[in-house]
């Protein structure tokens, strides 16, 4: 793969790390710029830093622009922080103040990525020149050389079907081993720009995880070269990507990264590994496993626990019957999760399940390192795998997806509620405030009556907004999200979910971003 010791060469490398990817960048899984890290950086890169830091800056920034209106001047403008810009300085002025911690969090990983490639580098020279696979990937072979032919399609036929109807969302992942992570981010990006394709590909040295859309033709020219190209093709198969409904309209644009992990879980790929995962159940042997755990006289007193690995916004809308689904809400809890509730799992058989399976790979790796489980499973490609083969099975309700469609909808239950009036309802809207930007279960009739925030404070502060615009709109914390404790315990409450929406609580729900009621007649809206 592409790698040099000369300072051009290192530019090269920089000028392809990555785009910034929306997920949030303040996540452990990033890398800090600690001791840590500049002890493994030599005196080279070390003065590379100012470098790096403009490239990261450069980098978010662009991920910014947006198209000018024609009777401007100008070609772009930026938006941010749902802010327009219009000139380069008030971009750059914002970036700086409100973006600090994004990027130098990005500068870091630059550099050690630029450390982690000029050590492999010297290590694998000799091995380099014996490697048939590398002398396709140096700087002399580009990056065009390893995309489809399109020739014989026209532009229209490429993108046709981009506004859902006739397109399709890819979802999919495969965990190997890449030396040169920054090389695929520059083929990846290069790839899916080449096929008119939107959507998130995160790339790490453990694998690749990517959710794309587009076309059908697209999609599958996308397919036939990842199953074609040399660092896929001996672990990926066409039924490893999972299809639905939808186009390049799915994602306001595409965004390709490079970072520790292809999936945020916290904890460094080094420490706990995708090597060493819970037993994988076809959609069909997991279904035989939940059919028998739910036929106990008393499922909660089996020593089988069937565990939601999702955020509680994904599980509220959506889930199997009888789970636990932990009350968190991102994945890189999960771990403190597993430690705080660990006696929990003790002596039990735990069948995990999560999407499209990423996230019960490397977290029932975690949970078999704890050596409590009797037996830890997995099911294989994940809820939409299980959903093709039983649409009408013990799935129920919708399966949230991240991406502007929030669900994806195979039987007509609905387990969820408004969270004003408290009926049936399962259709995710944003807050209404901007600087929160929450997830909100509110009906048509809740709506219609100006019922579109996340919590009280946040209904206020919106209605002051709209009095007063010329407040900033950075995002913030919304109150009920600040008031929700980060890591549930399950030992002092219940938390597996009932066939049909239980009644309300005043505290706890486990529902997205519920707070305590303000107001008798404010019941507790949801978020993300």
């Amino acid at each position: 793969m592409p790698s040099s010791n000369s300072s051009d060469q290192e530019d090269d490398l920089e000028a392809c790390v990555l785009r910034f990817s929306d997920l949030d960048l303040k996540e452990t899984g990033l890398i800090n710029p600690s001791s840590s890290l500049k002890a493994e950086l030599d005196g080279s890169t070390k003065k590379k830093y100012s470098f790096a830091k403009k490239k990261a800056f450069a980098l978010f920034v662009k991920t910014k622009e947006v198209s000018a209106p024609l009777f401007e001047c100008k070609e772009k403008w930026w938006k941010c922080c749902q802010q327009l810009f219009m000139d380069q300085t008030s971009i750059h002025r914002h970036v700086a103040t409100q973006h600090a911690d994004e990027i130098c969090h990005q500068t870091a990983s630059i550099l050690k990525q630029l450390a982690m490639t000029l050590s492999a580098s010297k290590s694998l020279k000799s091995a380099d020149e014996r490697n048939p696979l590398k002398e396709y990937l140096t700087h002399d072979h580009e990056v065009s050389a390893w995309l489809p032919d399109v020739s014989c399609f026209s532009p229209d036929e490429l993108i046709s079907g981009q506004g859902g109807e006739e397109g399709e969302v890819l979802l999919y992942y495969c965990y190997c081993d890449l030396e040169d992570p920054r090389w695929i981010c520059a083929w990846q990006t290069a790839l899916c720009q080449h096929l008119h394709l939107t959507g998130k590909v995160r790339i790490a040295t453990e694998g690749i995880n990517g959710t794309v859309g587009g076309s059908k033709l697209a999609t599958r020219l996308y397919v036939e070269v990842m199953l074609s190209c040399p660092w896929f093709k001996d672990y990926l198969c066409k039924d490893d990507f999972k299809t639905s409904k939808g186009g390049a309209c799915c994602f306001p644009e595409l965004r390709v990264g490079v970072f520790e992990e292809i999936v945020p879980m916290g904890i460094s790929p080094n420490k706990i590994s995708y090597r060493t995962p819970g037993t994988h159940l076809s959609p069909g042997e997991f279904h035989k496993e939940v059919e028998k755990f739910l036929s106990q006289a008393n499922p909660e007193e089996s020593d089988t626990i069937l565990l939601d690995c999702r955020n509680f916004y994904e599980s509220k809308i959506g889930r199997f019957q009888g789970c636990l689904a932990p009350d968190i809400r991102k994945f890189s809890y999960f771990p403190s999760y597993v430690d705080k509730n660990l006696e929990l799992f003790r002596e039990k058989r735990v069948l995990m399940y999560c999407t499209g399976g990423i996230r019960c790979e490397r977290g029932s790796a975690y949970l078999k390192a704890k050596g409590v489980c009797k037996e830890v499973f997995q099911l294989k490609g994940g809820i939409h795998k299980y959903l093709e083969e039983f649409p009408d099975g013990f799935y129920k309700g919708k399966l949230f997806v991240f991406d502007e469609r929030y669900a994806l909808s195979y039987n007509s239950d609905i387990v969820s509620e408004c969270s004003y009036c408290e009926a049936p309802w399962d259709q995710y809207k944003l807050c209404s405030t901007p600087q929160c930007r929450q997830l909100v279960l509110t009906c048509p009739d809740c709506q219609g009556q100006g019922l579109t925030a996340c919590c009280v404070t946040c209904q206020d502060k919106g209605g002051r907004l709209a009095s007063s615009p010329t407040q900033n709109s950075f995002k913030e914390e919304c109150e009920c999200t600040a008031r929700r404790p980060r890591i549930p315990s399950e030992l002092s409450q219940q938390a597996r979910l009932p066939l049909s929406p239980e009644p309300r609580p005043d505290v706890g729900e486990s529902g997205p971003g519920l707070c305590e009621r303000h107001h008798q007649h404010f019941p507790r809206p949801s978020q993300s």
